[in-house]
C-alpha cells in the first residue's frame, strides 16, 4: 500500500504532527510515534513520494504488536480522535500485520468513542466488529467483555442500545429479542426511540406478529412507552385487518395513562371506514368522544370517503357539511365523492341538492360531478333534466366527455328522442358513426 492510498484512508492533510500525539507519546509508543511523524511530515513534503516514505507503513506495521496497539488506544493522555485514526490505519492494512486487532481492542476504542460523544464513529466500528465479514464475534463474547471491562453505567447503556439498533438495522430480529431480554435481565435502560425504530422496521417488513410480541415485551419491562410506539403497532394491526385488537390496544393505552393522539385515532378510523367495519368504527368514534379527541380535516375526509363508498351517504353528507361549519376546507373532491355515492344509489334528487348547496357555498363543481349526475339521469330516462344539466355544464365552460355523451345517446335512443340526439350532437360537436360505436 502506497503512502498516497494510506493518506486517503486517513483523511487528513495536517501540516504538523498533532500536539496531542507529539507531546503525549512516551517510549512505549515510539513505533507508533515514528510512523505518525513520518506520515505527517511527508504529507506536506515535496518528497512525499520517495521510496523511503513508501516503505514506512509496511515496516512499521510488521513490527507492531497487539500489546503496543492496545496500550496506545488505552492511553488516556492520547486524544480519542488520534486513537481512531491509528486504529483505522491498522484495520485497512491488516495484510501487513502479524496479528489481527481483537475483540478487546475494538471494544476498548468503541467505549472511548462513546465517552467522547463520538457516537457515529463508535457505531461504525461496532458494526464492523459484530457484523463485518472478518469478525462476527458471538453474542456471548460481547456479554463477557462488557461484564469484565465496562464499569460506567452510561457507557454500558449506550453500548447495549447501540447493539440493539445494529441488529435491528440489519433485520436480525432474533438477535434484537436476545439483546432486549438481556438488557431487561441486567436492568440496563432501554432507549424507547430505538425500540420505536425497531417496531417500524418490523411493520415495514410485514412482521406484525413480531412487532406485537416485541411491544408486549416493552410493556412487560416497565419502560415508558411513547404514543409514537403505540401508534406504530396500532397501524400494523390495522394493516392486517385486526381492527378489534388495535382498538383494544388503544383502550389499554388509556388505562395505562397514555392518551392517544389524533394520528392514532385516524389510523383506526381509516382502517374501519375502508373496510366498512362500521360497528367497530362506531366504537372508535365513541372512544374519541369520551376522550374529547376532536376531529381534524383528515378525520372528516376519511369518514366522508368511507361512508360515501357504502350505503351511508347521508351520514357522509352530514359530516361533509359539519366539516365546513367547523372551519375546515371541504374541497371539491369530497363533494364529488358524496354526489357519486348518491348516484350509485340512484338518488339523483339528493345528489342535485348537494350540488346546489355546494354552489351556494361558492365551491366550484368539477366536470366529474356533472358527469355522475347526467349519466344517472340518462339511466333513469330523465332526459329533460339531463339536457338541463348539459346546458349548465357548457355554460360554465365545461366539456361533455365521451362517457357522458354515450350515456346521453343511449338515453335518447331508449326514449325515442332522435331529434334531441341530433341536436345534442350538433351542440357538443360529437360525431357518431353508428349506433354501436362510441363517440
Amino acid at each position: 500500500m502506497t503512502i498516497q492510498d494510506f493518506l486517503k484512508t486517513l483523511k487528513t492533510a495536517k501540516k504538523t504532527l498533532p500536539s496531542s500525539i507529539s507531546c503525549s507519546l512516551d517510549n512505549e509508543h515510539t513505533p507508533i510515534k515514528t510512523l505518525l511523524n513520518s506520515i505527517f511530515n511527508n504529507t506536506c513534503s515535496a518528497t512525499a513520494t520517495t521510496p523511503t516514505s513508501h516503505n514506512t507503513i509496511p515496516s512499521f506495521l510488521s513490527s507492531l504488536s497487539s500489546h503496543q496497539l492496545q496500550s496506545f488506544i488505552s492511553d488516556p493522555k492520547i486524544k480519542t480522535y488520534d486513537c481512531l485514526r491509528v486504529f483505522n490505519l491498522v484495520l485497512h492494512n491488516q495484510s501487513e500485520l502479524s496479528f489481527r486487532p481483537d475483540f478487546h481492542a475494538h471494544l476498548t476504542l468503541v467505549c472511548r468513542l462513546i465517552k467522547s460523544s463520538m457516537h457515529s464513529d463508535a457505531e461504525i466500528l461496532m458494526e464492523k466488529l459484530i457484523l463485518g465479514p472478518k469478525y462476527r464475534y458471538p453474542f456471548s463474547d460481547f456479554i463477557r467483555w462488557v461484564d469484565k471491562y465496562c464499569k460506567e453505567s452510561r457507557i454500558i447503556t449506550k453500548l447495549w442500545n447501540m447493539l440493539l439498533k445494529l441488529y435491528s438495522d440489519h433485520q436480525m430480529f432474533g438477535m434484537v429479542d436476545t439483546t432486549f431480554e438481556h438488557m431487561v435481565q441486567k436492568d440496563v435502560e432501554i432507549d424507547e426511540k430505538t425500540c420505536s425504530v425497531h417496531l417500524n422496521t418490523l411493520i415495514k417488513s410485514n412482521r406484525v406478529d413480531l412487532a406485537f410480541e416485541y411491544f408486549c415485551g416493552m410493556m412487560d419491562s416497565g419502560m415508558n412507552i411513547s404514543v409514537f410506539s403505540w401508534t406504530i403497532v396500532v397501524s400494523g394491526l390495522c394493516n392486517i385487518g385486526e381492527l378489534k385488537m388495535a382498538r383494544e390496544l388503544v383502550e389499554e393505552m388509556l388505562e395505562k395513562g397514555v392518551k392517544p393522539n389524533i394520528i392514532t385515532f385516524n389510523t383506526l378510523v381509516d382502517a374501519c371506514s375502508r373496510r366498512w367495519k362500521f360497528e367497530e368504527l362506531d366504537m372508535v368514534l365513541c372512544l374519541m368522544e369520551r376522550e374529547d379527541i376532536q376531529f381534524n380535516d383528515k378525520t372528516y375526509t376519511l369518514l366522508v370517503e368511507g361512508y360515501s363508498a357504502s350505503s351511508k351517504v347521508d351520514e357522509a353528507k352530514r359530516l361533509l357539511l359539519e366539516m365546513q361549519d367547523n372551519g375546515f376546507e371541504a374541497k371539491t373532491y369530497l363533494y364529488f365523492v358524496v354526489i357519486r355515492g348518491y348516484c350509485r344509489l340512484g338518488n339523483i334528487e339528493s345528489g342535485v341538492s348537494l350540488l346546489r348547496i355546494m354552489q351556494e357555498r361558492e365551491i366550484v363543481a368539477c366536470d366529474g360531478i356533472y358527469q355522475c349526475l347526467i349519466c344517472c339521469m340518462c339511466k333513469d330516462g330523465e332526459m329533460d333534466q339531463a339536457k338541463e344539466f348539459v346546458n349548465e355544464l357548457l355554460n360554465k365552460g365545461g366539456e361533455v366527455s365521451h362517457v357522458m355523451f354515450n350515456a346521453l345517446k343511449d338515453g335518447y335512443q331508449k326514449a325515442g328522442m332522435m331529434d334531441e340526439l341530433e341536436e345534442m350532437k350538433s351542440r357538443v360537436g360529437m360525431k357518431c358513426h353508428s349506433d354501436n360505436e362510441s363517440c
